[in-house]
Protein backbone atom coordinates (compact mmCIF):
# COMPACT_ATOMS: atom_id res chain seq x y z
CA UNK A 1 0.00 0.00 0.00
CA UNK A 2 1.32 3.27 -1.09
CA UNK A 3 1.92 5.84 2.18
CA UNK A 4 0.10 9.01 1.81
CA UNK A 5 2.56 12.27 1.49
CA UNK A 6 3.26 14.38 4.67
CA UNK A 7 3.30 17.68 3.66
CA UNK A 8 6.38 19.73 5.17
CA UNK A 9 6.27 22.76 4.06
CA UNK A 10 3.31 23.87 6.33
CA UNK A 11 3.02 26.56 9.39
CA UNK A 12 2.40 24.10 11.77
CA UNK A 13 1.63 25.14 15.55
CA UNK A 14 2.91 23.00 18.18
CA UNK A 15 0.87 20.18 18.36
CA UNK A 16 0.75 19.50 14.62
CA UNK A 17 4.58 19.16 14.98
CA UNK A 18 4.18 16.36 17.20
CA UNK A 19 1.66 14.95 15.01
CA UNK A 20 3.77 14.97 12.19
CA UNK A 21 6.70 13.91 13.60
CA UNK A 22 5.33 10.63 14.84
CA UNK A 23 3.35 10.06 11.71
CA UNK A 24 6.46 10.86 9.68
CA UNK A 25 8.27 7.97 11.83
CA UNK A 26 5.75 5.34 11.53
CA UNK A 27 5.85 5.73 7.62
CA UNK A 28 9.29 6.03 7.12
CA UNK A 29 11.03 4.28 9.58
CA UNK A 30 11.98 1.19 8.09
CA UNK A 31 13.33 2.56 4.98
CA UNK A 32 15.62 4.64 7.45
CA UNK A 33 16.82 2.12 9.16
CA UNK A 34 17.73 0.03 6.43
CA UNK A 35 19.64 3.66 5.39
CA UNK A 36 21.18 3.88 8.63
CA UNK A 37 22.57 0.26 8.85
CA UNK A 38 24.03 0.36 5.35
CA UNK A 39 25.97 3.82 5.75
CA UNK A 40 27.15 3.16 9.37
CA UNK A 41 28.59 -0.76 8.83
CA UNK A 42 31.93 0.33 9.31
CA UNK A 43 31.12 2.40 12.35
CA UNK A 44 29.03 0.18 13.56
CA UNK A 45 31.65 -2.04 13.57
CA UNK A 46 33.70 0.16 15.32
CA UNK A 47 31.49 0.59 18.32
CA UNK A 48 31.62 -3.17 18.61
CA UNK A 49 35.02 -2.88 19.11
CA UNK A 50 34.99 -0.38 21.18
CA UNK A 51 32.44 -1.75 23.46
CA UNK A 52 35.26 -4.62 23.68
CA UNK A 53 38.23 -2.56 24.87
CA UNK A 54 35.75 -0.93 27.92
CA UNK A 55 34.33 -3.72 28.56
CA UNK A 56 37.59 -5.75 29.17
CA UNK A 57 39.44 -2.54 30.83
CA UNK A 58 36.52 -2.57 33.63
CA UNK A 59 36.03 -5.98 34.17
CA UNK A 60 39.95 -6.81 34.53
CA UNK A 61 39.66 -3.39 36.90
CA UNK A 62 37.14 -5.09 39.20
CA UNK A 63 38.85 -8.60 39.05
CA UNK A 64 42.16 -6.87 40.10
CA UNK A 65 40.73 -4.92 42.82
CA UNK A 66 39.32 -8.04 44.28
CA UNK A 67 42.09 -9.68 43.82
CA UNK A 68 44.28 -7.00 45.22
CA UNK A 69 43.17 -7.89 48.45
CA UNK A 70 42.86 -11.74 47.95
CA UNK A 71 44.77 -15.09 47.76
CA UNK A 72 45.22 -14.39 44.78
CA UNK A 73 47.01 -11.27 44.55
CA UNK A 74 49.93 -11.53 42.46
CA UNK A 75 51.89 -9.88 39.14
CA UNK A 76 48.96 -6.87 38.31
CA UNK A 77 47.47 -6.15 34.90
CA UNK A 78 46.50 -3.01 35.88
CA UNK A 79 48.52 -0.89 33.15
CA UNK A 80 47.34 -2.82 30.74
CA UNK A 81 44.01 -3.34 31.38
CA UNK A 82 44.23 1.02 31.82
CA UNK A 83 45.14 0.64 27.85
CA UNK A 84 42.15 -1.14 27.22
CA UNK A 85 40.31 1.91 28.78
CA UNK A 86 41.74 4.82 27.10
CA UNK A 87 42.17 3.23 24.29
CA UNK A 88 38.12 2.03 23.75
CA UNK A 89 37.68 6.27 25.14
CA UNK A 90 39.86 7.32 22.31
CA UNK A 91 38.46 5.25 20.19
CA UNK A 92 35.19 5.87 21.12
CA UNK A 93 35.33 9.78 20.91
CA UNK A 94 37.09 9.64 17.30
CA UNK A 95 33.87 7.41 16.35
CA UNK A 96 31.88 9.44 17.76
CA UNK A 97 32.35 13.04 16.28
CA UNK A 98 32.72 10.63 13.06
CA UNK A 99 29.06 9.32 13.24
CA UNK A 100 27.63 12.48 14.23
CA UNK A 101 28.06 14.43 11.18
CA UNK A 102 27.04 11.45 9.20
CA UNK A 103 23.84 10.67 10.79
CA UNK A 104 23.25 14.78 10.91
CA UNK A 105 23.55 14.26 7.48
CA UNK A 106 21.97 11.04 6.87
CA UNK A 107 18.61 12.09 8.50
CA UNK A 108 18.28 15.54 7.36
CA UNK A 109 19.43 14.17 3.35
CA UNK A 110 16.32 11.77 4.05
CA UNK A 111 13.84 14.55 5.02
CA UNK A 112 15.03 16.56 2.25
CA UNK A 113 14.67 13.87 -0.63
CA UNK A 114 11.37 12.53 1.16
CA UNK A 115 10.44 16.50 0.86
CA UNK A 116 11.30 16.79 -2.88
CA UNK A 117 9.68 13.75 -4.02
CA UNK A 118 6.83 14.07 -2.49
CA UNK A 119 6.71 10.56 -0.72
CA UNK A 120 8.98 8.03 -0.54
CA UNK A 121 9.63 7.99 -4.38
CA UNK A 122 13.85 7.49 -3.80
CA UNK A 123 16.01 5.53 -3.50
CA UNK A 124 18.89 5.50 -0.30
CA UNK A 125 21.54 6.27 -3.03
CA UNK A 126 20.10 9.37 -3.35
CA UNK A 127 20.26 10.09 0.24
CA UNK A 128 23.91 8.75 0.52
CA UNK A 129 25.15 11.35 -2.75
CA UNK A 130 23.36 14.16 -0.99
CA UNK A 131 25.10 13.39 2.01
CA UNK A 132 28.17 13.30 0.47
CA UNK A 133 28.08 16.29 -1.24
CA UNK A 134 28.11 18.19 1.56
CA UNK A 135 30.91 16.52 3.34
CA UNK A 136 33.29 19.52 3.41
CA UNK A 137 30.40 21.53 4.78
CA UNK A 138 29.15 18.80 7.57
CA UNK A 139 32.94 18.99 8.87
CA UNK A 140 33.21 23.13 9.48
CA UNK A 141 29.68 23.01 11.04
CA UNK A 142 31.13 20.35 13.55
CA UNK A 143 34.26 22.15 14.06
CA UNK A 144 32.20 25.51 14.77
CA UNK A 145 30.37 23.19 17.26
CA UNK A 146 33.40 23.22 19.00
CA UNK A 147 33.23 26.78 20.52
CA UNK A 148 29.47 27.00 20.11
CA UNK A 149 29.78 23.87 23.00
CA UNK A 150 32.28 25.91 25.33
CA UNK A 151 30.36 28.75 25.37
CA UNK A 152 27.26 26.66 26.62
CA UNK A 153 29.52 24.88 29.37
CA UNK A 154 30.66 28.13 30.63
CA UNK A 155 26.68 29.74 31.04
CA UNK A 156 25.82 26.18 32.77
CA UNK A 157 28.51 26.46 34.75
CA UNK A 158 27.52 30.36 35.56
CA UNK A 159 23.71 29.09 35.95
CA UNK A 160 24.50 26.39 38.52
CA UNK A 161 25.14 29.09 40.94
CA UNK A 162 21.75 30.21 40.93
CA UNK A 163 19.52 27.75 43.03
CA UNK A 164 16.28 26.41 41.32
CA UNK A 165 16.10 29.14 38.95
CA UNK A 166 19.29 28.71 37.21
CA UNK A 167 18.47 24.62 36.78
CA UNK A 168 15.56 25.95 34.40
CA UNK A 169 17.34 28.38 32.96
CA UNK A 170 20.05 25.70 32.07
CA UNK A 171 17.43 23.29 30.53
CA UNK A 172 16.26 25.97 28.35
CA UNK A 173 19.49 27.41 27.01
CA UNK A 174 20.31 23.71 26.23
CA UNK A 175 17.29 22.85 24.42
CA UNK A 176 17.61 26.24 22.41
CA UNK A 177 20.63 25.65 21.69
CA UNK A 178 19.66 22.08 20.73
CA UNK A 179 16.79 23.52 17.66
CA UNK A 180 19.29 26.06 16.97
CA UNK A 181 22.13 23.45 15.66
CA UNK A 182 19.67 21.67 14.18
CA UNK A 183 17.36 24.16 12.86
CA UNK A 184 20.83 25.43 11.16
CA UNK A 185 22.21 22.54 9.94
CA UNK A 186 18.90 21.55 8.27
CA UNK A 187 18.86 25.00 6.56
CA UNK A 188 22.35 24.45 5.02
CA UNK A 189 21.88 20.89 3.80
CA UNK A 190 18.17 21.75 2.28
CA UNK A 191 19.13 25.45 0.82
CA UNK A 192 23.09 25.21 -0.40
CA UNK A 193 24.09 27.65 2.16
CA UNK A 194 27.81 27.83 3.33
CA UNK A 195 28.21 27.24 7.12
CA UNK A 196 28.13 30.22 8.49
CA UNK A 197 24.55 31.15 6.80
CA UNK A 198 23.00 28.22 7.63
CA UNK A 199 24.28 29.59 11.30
CA UNK A 200 22.34 32.75 10.83
CA UNK A 201 19.28 31.44 9.44
CA UNK A 202 18.80 28.79 12.13
CA UNK A 203 19.35 31.89 14.75
CA UNK A 204 16.88 34.35 13.37
CA UNK A 205 14.71 30.93 12.64
CA UNK A 206 14.75 30.26 16.13
CA UNK A 207 14.66 33.49 17.51
CA UNK A 208 11.65 34.27 16.20
CA UNK A 209 10.22 31.43 17.54
CA UNK A 210 11.81 30.39 20.94
CA UNK A 211 9.42 28.50 23.03
CA UNK A 212 7.69 26.87 20.37
CA UNK A 213 11.10 25.43 19.43
CA UNK A 214 12.25 24.36 23.12
CA UNK A 215 9.06 22.45 23.82
CA UNK A 216 9.27 20.82 20.54
CA UNK A 217 12.64 19.81 21.72
CA UNK A 218 12.13 18.84 25.06
CA UNK A 219 8.57 17.38 24.65
CA UNK A 220 10.11 14.96 21.68
CA UNK A 221 13.53 14.94 23.07
CA UNK A 222 11.83 13.16 26.15
CA UNK A 223 9.47 11.24 24.20
CA UNK A 224 12.29 9.99 21.94
CA UNK A 225 13.97 9.53 25.57
CA UNK A 226 11.54 7.04 26.69
CA UNK A 227 11.16 5.29 23.64
CA UNK A 228 15.29 4.44 23.46
CA UNK A 229 14.58 3.46 26.87
CA UNK A 230 11.71 0.84 26.45
CA UNK A 231 13.20 -0.97 23.67
CA UNK A 232 16.66 -1.27 25.82
CA UNK A 233 14.53 -2.56 28.48
CA UNK A 234 14.69 -6.18 27.15
CA UNK A 235 18.62 -6.16 26.82
CA UNK A 236 18.72 -4.76 29.81
CA UNK A 237 16.63 -7.18 31.68
CA UNK A 238 18.42 -9.91 30.07
CA UNK A 239 22.10 -8.78 31.37
CA UNK A 240 20.56 -7.99 34.73
CA UNK A 241 19.36 -11.58 34.94
CA UNK A 242 22.86 -12.29 34.07
CA UNK A 243 24.93 -10.25 36.39
CA UNK A 244 22.46 -12.01 39.38
CA UNK A 245 23.46 -15.59 38.09
CA UNK A 246 27.46 -14.01 38.01
CA UNK A 247 27.12 -13.05 41.87
CA UNK A 248 25.45 -15.65 42.97
CA UNK A 249 27.42 -18.47 41.46
CA UNK A 250 30.66 -16.39 41.97
CA UNK A 251 31.74 -16.43 38.15
CA UNK A 252 34.95 -15.63 37.49
CA UNK A 253 33.89 -12.86 35.08
CA UNK A 254 37.32 -11.81 33.89
CA UNK A 255 38.23 -15.59 32.75
CA UNK A 256 35.00 -16.20 31.61
CA UNK A 257 34.09 -15.66 27.45
CA UNK A 258 30.67 -15.72 27.81
CA UNK A 259 30.66 -12.72 30.05
CA UNK A 260 32.63 -10.88 27.75
CA UNK A 261 29.77 -11.37 24.91
CA UNK A 262 27.34 -10.06 27.12
CA UNK A 263 29.12 -7.26 28.42
CA UNK A 264 30.11 -6.16 24.94
CA UNK A 265 27.14 -6.80 22.88
CA UNK A 266 25.18 -4.87 25.69
CA UNK A 267 27.06 -1.74 25.73
CA UNK A 268 27.32 -2.07 21.93
CA UNK A 269 23.37 -1.72 21.48
CA UNK A 270 23.36 0.90 23.89
CA UNK A 271 26.08 2.79 22.01
CA UNK A 272 24.19 2.20 18.61
CA UNK A 273 20.90 3.23 19.67
CA UNK A 274 22.52 6.33 21.08
CA UNK A 275 23.62 6.89 17.50
CA UNK A 276 20.02 6.66 16.38
CA UNK A 277 18.24 8.37 18.56
CA UNK A 278 20.51 11.42 17.66
CA UNK A 279 18.96 10.46 14.13
CA UNK A 280 15.69 10.79 15.42
CA UNK A 281 16.56 14.26 17.16
CA UNK A 282 17.53 15.65 13.55
CA UNK A 283 14.08 14.42 11.79
CA UNK A 284 12.40 16.44 14.71
CA UNK A 285 14.21 20.16 14.10
CA UNK A 286 14.18 19.20 10.14
CA UNK A 287 10.30 19.47 10.35
CA UNK A 288 10.43 22.36 12.54
CA UNK A 289 13.04 24.12 9.86
CA UNK A 290 9.84 23.14 7.33
CA UNK A 291 7.22 24.74 9.88
CA UNK A 292 9.02 28.19 10.53
CA UNK A 293 10.71 28.72 7.31
CA UNK A 294 6.98 28.17 6.04
CA UNK A 295 5.95 30.76 8.83
CA UNK A 296 8.73 33.46 7.61
CA UNK A 297 8.59 32.63 4.19
CA UNK A 298 5.13 31.42 2.93
CA UNK A 299 6.77 29.60 -0.06
CA UNK A 300 4.33 27.05 -0.12
CA UNK A 301 1.44 28.93 0.68
CA UNK A 302 2.45 31.09 -2.48
CA UNK A 303 3.57 28.54 -4.87
CA UNK A 304 -0.49 27.00 -4.14
CA UNK A 305 -1.75 30.27 -4.84
CA UNK A 306 0.16 30.47 -7.96
CA UNK A 307 -0.97 27.30 -9.03
CA UNK A 308 -4.75 28.50 -8.67
CA UNK A 309 -4.52 31.83 -10.56
CA UNK A 310 -2.69 29.89 -13.41
CA UNK A 311 -5.30 26.83 -13.50
CA UNK A 312 -8.19 29.42 -13.25
CA UNK A 313 -6.73 31.66 -16.53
Amino acid sequence: MKEKYIELRINHDFGDILSVYFEFLRQNIKKFTNVFLSYNGVFLIGLLITSYLLVSGFIGMVTESSNRYGIDAGVSNEGMYWTYIVSGGILFFIIFLLVAGLNFSLSSSYLIKYEENKGMGFDKKDVWNHTKNNFGKTLIFILLLIPIYIGFFIIAIILAFIPLLGMFAQYIVQFGMTAWIGVSFFSMMSQKKDTVEGYGEGWRLINNNFWKSVGVNFILGLLNGLLAFIILLVPSIIIGIYTFHVVENNVDVAGSVVSTIVYTLGLCIFLILMVYAQCLSQFVNGILFYALHEKAYNVNTRSKIDQIGQSNQ
